[in-house]
């Protein structure tokens, strides 16, 4: 016969392991695969950052596997993380278009950056770029808006999609000098990017990435400013937007690790570590910086919260005071 104490024995040892297991289950991450969202296309920007970042993130926390899930500027990936699990399986590669100008902009976005998400790690900071296909009849940013006065409404900037960062620094110039070139929204800068060598538009905002600094040095495409304060050091031909007649003319995309909000704190602190850990490495920065991106090595959850909530911060006037609307 069981005896009413081994019942309770029992009972309380049944309790006792339900209680420690999340705690255990944390202690054993990451045991399957982890899923690195990139809410955009292959081809652009946060691929250069996402792959080589995911491939030096295996030595500490196995394998992570990169997914791009584009549209809607990066919206849809980041809800689809943002519905995710909290459990350190599933971590977005935000930026300023699905993180800061959708939520702005739109007057509905599936998620809230600041409590949808808990922000890890802000991996770079980046400058986007004004260029020109090679025909059109302008060496300098001056030039392009002399051009584009000259011939209102015949020119068109091709980017990554509506709310991305490299649209908002277009209607940025449009509104900084009242010139008239049309938008053409693409799913992704690669093919903005194609589209733009290959003559079918002749004008792209776009991110500095190692690709497009490549393009300009054989003469594919032509870069007249870079959207930063001051030159990149890796392309000091450049001259900034500021330097080039547009003092006003400044903007910068950030790409961080986010995970879902409720993620428990000591995956958050794992990843972090992790992160930290690879964005030592290096040879992983010397790939950024030769693509014309600032790395962050040392940003830790806290400093990416405040991050995020300063460039929310930031851009919400100038978005207002352009008018730019999502929907």
């Amino acid at each position: 016969m069981v005896k009413r104490r081994d019942v309770l024995a029992l009972g309380l040892g049944t309790l006792f392991a339900r209680a420690l297991t999340p705690a255990f289950a944390q202690a054993r991450y990451p045991d399957r695969p982890i899923r690195l969202v990139i809410p955009f296309p292959p081809g652009g920007v946060y691929d250069a950052v996402g792959r080589p970042y995911a491939e030096r993130m295996k030595t500490t926390l196995g394998t992570v596997i990169v997914e791009n899930q584009g549209g809607a500027g990066g919206s849809l990936g980041a809800a689809a993380v943002a519905r995710a699990q909290p459990d350190g399986y599933s971590l977005l590669l935000g930026g300023v278009g699905p993180m800061v100008i959708n939520p702005i902009a739109a007057s509905r976005t599936p998620y809230d950056p600041i409590k949808d998400f808990e922000p890890i790690s802000i991996l770079v900071v980046t400058a986007f770029s004004i260029a020109v296909h090679p025909s059109l009849p302008v060496q300098t940013l001056v030039e392009l808006v002399e051009y584009a006065k000259a011939n209102p409404g015949k020119l068109s900037y091709g980017t990554a999609g509506v709310g991305s960062g490299n649209h908002l620094t277009g209607e940025l110039l449009k509104s900084l000098t009242g010139v008239n070139i049309v938008h053409v929204p693409y799913r992704g800068a690669g093919l903005a990017i194609t589209d733009l060598v290959g003559g079918q538009i002749p004008v792209l905002m776009a991110n500095v990435t190692g690709q497009v600094l490549e393009l300009h040095r054989s003469g594919k495409l032509r870069m007249l400013a870079v959207s930063s304060s001051a030159r990149l050091i890796a392309a000091p031909e450049i001259p900034s937007a500021a330097e080039a007649g547009l003092p006003g003319l400044i903007s910068r995309n950030f790409i961080g690790v986010l995970a879902p909000a409720r993620t428990p704190a000591p995956i958050v602190a794992q990843i972090s570590q992790a992160t930290q850990i690879a964005m030592a490495d290096p040879e992983l920065q010397q790939i950024f910086i030769a693509s014309g991106m600032e790395p962050s090595p040392d940003t830790n959850p806290a400093q990416a919260r405040r991050f995020l909530a300063e460039e929310i911060a930031r851009w919400a006037p100038i978005i207002k005071s352009i008018g730019l609307k999502l929907d």
